[in-house]
């Protein structure tokens, strides 16, 4: 009898979800077992039926969305001409990774977990539901579910013997290569020109908010009030040289990849073949990420320092997290800086093994803040630039903001590689609709591209109730609203938070306008929209709103909810909030 087999099938987003499967999968190799990684999408589903042990790993997106890379298997699976005993062979197990502080906490995973088991599969154990919102992050709830689960595949292989090998395995070679004909990569992104470049915020705003503004003529690309833009940012030029130092790499030196035996996998297809050092850890690299868990298993391997060793084994241990996470999570310490800690260790790093290393650099996703009905061949977006302090000297950068903010299409023509995506939130097309959008903050954007082009279209059914700290410093499209306001196409109800006294939110402001709220949503059926950051924003608002159907309607605490929660189910309640 073979020995058995482990595929590990993920779903990842931001890169998570992948870094969590290839964690396992170097566990498995270190048991000296056969195993497979890919993402779902790229796994011939109807092959499902003969595998003998699964392990699923499921982000969550949006509101309830199963990542990209999943979408065709999740459309699969749900089929309902599949047979109910179809998968009655399969053993599985279900690790989700999700934030608890969105509605819909690792909705996939428990959606996946019932649906394998209508269909028959055996579940090894119970779900894993792994929280970021967690202290100590996802791995909480990973390390755990992991030890159990080599427990439970044991306990069914008892013929196999448990070998601990503390090997790493590389997924790719890198082989010197001359500056011949170069493979372009493969790419689904367009070139936009940025046009602009332009700060919103007073210059004695503490926030750095920009809005940018990109060329798409001749792209073919097109959206609606709702789409997000994606785009992939680059390392500072600091980071790369310092990178380089490091490792004692020449930035000009030209490599080619291939796969090795044990991972025959495609290349990366968003690096040219040759490719420069400089160009993988500029455009490829997450080098300016806080690290995972992952990252220091993997440094280990490496570690013929005493000192660095014993550091290392810490932080790769569970017993060690809570260390860890103080000295990695909590101050924001970036894998760069990880690296510059650890001298000794970066030294003996070989440049085969940067690929398993580091994560790819992944898109981020900014609500597109405009309308080509109003702005015909135009995409604008609208960028918090993300600096804060930790204990740590340097202050913390958002990698994609600073790389934006950075750039200058006043001193030399720039083109950024970004796509259009189908965003979460849909806005009625019926014109009698009204809707209501609370967006504070850069929570905005979507809405500014929803007004524009509802006015476009002649609707003026347009509520918005925007916050943000003062009047004269950050309150966004201000004129822009007030033309609209003057042509009796907005009604704009504000909350400057730091104007007075008494901070004034923009869920007071629900609260105070309770009567016109309950007349548009039970007598003109108007939908409800709610952007910006996930703290304690949108479930302060969804209280407000209850408040409303408390107050208005005179119904029990307990019907208010049931009213809030048949608007969401009904699509008529719609939020899309970012951690």
């Amino acid at each position: 009898m073979s020995d058995p087999a482990l595929l590990i099938l993920y779903g990842s987003q931001t890169g998570t979800a992948q870094d969590t499967a290839q964690r396992i999968a170097r566990q498995a190799k270190r048991r000296k077992l056969q195993v497979r990684t890919m993402p779902l999408d790229c796994y011939n589903v109807a092959t499902l039926i003969s595998e003998s042990t699964v392990i699923f790993v499921c982000a969550t997106t949006g509101q309830g969305d199963p990542p990209d890379n999943m979408r065709i298997f999740w459309r699969f699976i749900f089929k309902k001409s599949l047979p109910a005993g179809s998968l009655c062979q399969l053993d599985c197990a279900v690790l989700g990774l999700g934030d608890s502080s969105y509605p819909k906490f690792n909705f996939v995973a428990k959606k996946l977990q019932k649906r394998l088991v209508q269909l028959g599969a055996s579940m090894l154990l119970p779900i894993g539901l792994a929280d970021d919102q967690h202290e100590l992050g996802s791995d909480a709830v990973i390390d755990p579910w992991l030890a159990a689960f080599w427990q439970k595949f044991y306990t069914l292989h008892p013929s196999l013997k448990l070998i601990l090998l503390f090997v790493l395995v590389n997924q790719f070679l890198l082989s010197s290569a001359n500056p011949a004909e170069q493979t372009l990569p493969s790419s689904s992104s367009l070139l936009a020109k940025l046009l602009s470049n332009i700060r919103v915020t007073d210059v004695s705003h503490f926030q750095d908010v920009r809005l940018f503004q990109f060329d798409i003529t001749g792209s073919n690309i097109e959206y609606t009030a709702g789409d997000v833009v994606m785009m992939r940012p680059c390392n500072a030029v600091d980071d790369v040289q310092q990178f380089c130092q490091l490792l004692r790499l020449d930035p000009e030196s030209r490599f080619t990849l291939r796969p090795t035996d044990s991972t025959p996998g495609t290349l990366p297809t968003r690096l040219l073949h040759p490719c420069t050092v400089r160009h993988l850890v500029e455009t490829y690299l997450d080098i300016a990420a806080v690290p995972r868990r992952s990252f220091f298993e993997l440094l280990l391997t490496f570690a013929t320092n005493e000192l660095e060793r014993e550091k290392l084994l810490e932080f790769s241990s569970a017993a060690g997290q809570d260390d860890l996470h103080a000295y990695c999570n909590r101050p924001r310490r970036t894998a760069l800086e990880v690296l510059a800690d650890f001298p000794h260790t970066t030294a003996e790093i070989k440049v085969d093994y940067l690929l398993d290393l580091f994560p790819e650099i992944q898109p981020r996703s900014f609500s597109i803040a405009s309308s080509l009905k109003a702005l015909p061949n135009r995409l604008q977006i609208l960028v918090a630039v993300v600096s804060y302090k930790t204990k740590l000297y340097k202050p913390r950068k958002g990698l994609c903001s600073n790389w934006l903010a950075s750039l200058d299409p006043n001193k030399e023509d720039i083109y950024v590689p970004l796509w259009v995506k189908k965003g979460t939130l849909k806005f009625p097309r019926d014109e009698d609709t009204p809707v209501i959008m609370v967006g504070p903050g850069t929570g905005v954007a979507p809405f500014r591209s929803a007004i524009q082009e509802r006015t476009a279209d002649g609707i003026t059914g347009n509520v918005l109730f925007f916050g943000c700290r003062s009047q004269s410093k950050d309150f966004f499209f201000r004129a822009e609203w007030e033309k609209k306001i003057k042509a009796r196409q907005l009604t704009l109800l504000t909350a400057f938070s730091r104007d007075q006294e008494d901070k004034v939110y923009v869920q007071h402001r629900i609260s105070e306008n309770a009567e016109l709220l309950m007349d548009l949503i039970t007598n003109k059926n108007a939908f409800f929209y709610i952007a910006g950051n996930a703290k304690e924003m949108p479930s302060g608002v969804r209280d407000a709103l209850k408040g409303v159907f408390q107050q208005q309607g005179t119904v029990s605490a307990e019907d208010a909810e049931k009213m809030v929660n048949a608007m969401e189910q009904s699509g008529r309640l719609q939020s899309e909030t970012w951690s």
